[in-house]
């Protein structure tokens, strides 16, 4: 492969793209350990200071730190599991956006199925990774995060002479 390996990690599914990084990538290659935090506690914070008031100082000061305890915390588990040298890029902002300009040059990304994972098929992609994979500019290992469904969990096909149903809409933000 040769190059620079991105490994996405993400609360839920970090585990299986760790360990197909593991699998996958050679010895002498890059790996980086990629978590990306979205505007989640900005939410709450917004929240917070909506029900007790903007110039109090209440819980959500303490969210930020929690935070980045959290996501270091995460990386440090991953970084455990992966057992060799890997460097370590936290980033914020838009997560499908930041992950597609994280592997812009990469030789991989490695991400997982974040959607529904009782079938094959394309529900098993959440919104964020579907604009990853439809969007990123490498080559992509994508992994199931625990054993795949069997081939009998495809739909059956349209009956003969039915429309297929169209794309979803394109994510324009």
């Amino acid at each position: 492969m040769a190059g620079t390996a991105i490994v996405w990690v993400a609360e839920g599914t970090w585990p299986a793209c760790v360990d197909a990084a593991r699998t996958w990538v050679p010895d002498g290659d890059d790996i980086v350990l990629l978590h990306v935090s979205g505007g989640e506690i900005a939410a709450v914070q917004g929240a917070l200071a909506g029900l007790l008031g903007r110039s109090r100082r209440g819980p959500e000061a303490g969210l930020d730190a929690l935070s980045a305890e959290a996501v270091t915390a995460l990386l440090e588990r991953a970084a455990q599991r992966l057992g060799r040298h890997a460097r370590i890029e936290q980033r914020s902002g838009r997560v499908e956006r930041e992950v597609v300009a994280a592997a812009d040059g990469a030789a991989v990304l490695i991400c997982a199925r974040d959607g529904d994972r009782s079938r094959l098929g394309p529900r098993s992609l959440g919104p964020a990774t579907r604009f990853v994979v439809d969007h990123v500019p490498c080559p992509v290992l994508l992994v199931w995060p625990g054993e795949a469904p069997g081939v009998d969990s495809i739909p059956p096909p349209p009956p003969p002479g039915a429309k297929p149903p169209p794309p979803p809409p394109h994510d324009r933000r």
